[in-house]
């Protein structure tokens, strides 16, 4: 067993991550909805490509279908009268507004998104964006993630952000590492037991 050195590193062995990355505030942005982890500010959203097609094809769905049946019900109900007291104008008229929101939200996510494909990492010996880690909590009990983007976080799948404390502390690490954890308690130690590089399924 070894202890990790730690570094900077997030996609590739040649890649530096910005000191940014220790930020955690996305500045001025007044439509992160909530729940939604903020970037690091000035980074870059790395996500992987499935990710990427999935705020896609959900930018798509609220524009090109849920928001046109929207605007035909607020429609609808602003002809019927007094639309103080009209619920169907008022919630579609709410539900506009959230789309709009969104539309925001994931178009900026999208604009400064950078697709990392675990598939094309070379060096599959060592922790990088992308990378499923097993590893044994300070419990002495196996785990395993995967470090995707921001938007792609499902705990009950394992999916963990890359700016999450587990991913910092497996950044760059190799198997047999062990790496410190930062935990509300204080500073644990985890110990790499596996790294692979695969796609991620729906």
């Amino acid at each position: 067993m070894r202890r990790a050195t730690g570094g900077a590193d997030l996609r590739y062995p040649a890649a530096r991550m910005s000191k940014a990355f220790v930020k955690e505030d996305e500045a001025g942005d007044d439509d992160l909805p909530d729940g939604a982890q903020p970037l690091p500010l000035g980074a870059k959203n790395y996500i992987t490509p499935q990710g990427h097609t999935r705020l896609r094809a959900e930018i798509h769905e609220l524009l090109r279908v849920e928001r046109p049946e929207v605007v035909k019900t607020v429609s609808w109900a602003a002809a019927n009268g007094d639309r103080s007291e009209n619920g169907d104008y008022l919630y579609g008229k709410r539900r506009l507004r959230e789309i709009d929101r969104r539309v925001r939200f994931l178009t900026k996510r999208l604009e400064n998104a950078e697709v990392v494909d675990p598939l094309q990492q070379q060096r599959t010996d060592q922790v990088f964006f992308g990378a499923t880690v097993t590893y044994l909590d300070p419990k002495g009990e196996e785990r395993t993630v995967s470090i995707v983007g921001v938007d792609e976080t499902d705990t009950d799948r394992g999916r963990v952000s890359w700016i999450s404390p587990i991913a910092r502390a497996l950044l760059k690490a190799h198997v047999g590492d062990e790496v410190p954890l930062r935990m509300p308690t204080g500073i644990e130690t985890i110990e790499v037991l596996a790294i692979r590089y695969a796609a991620l399924e729906d």
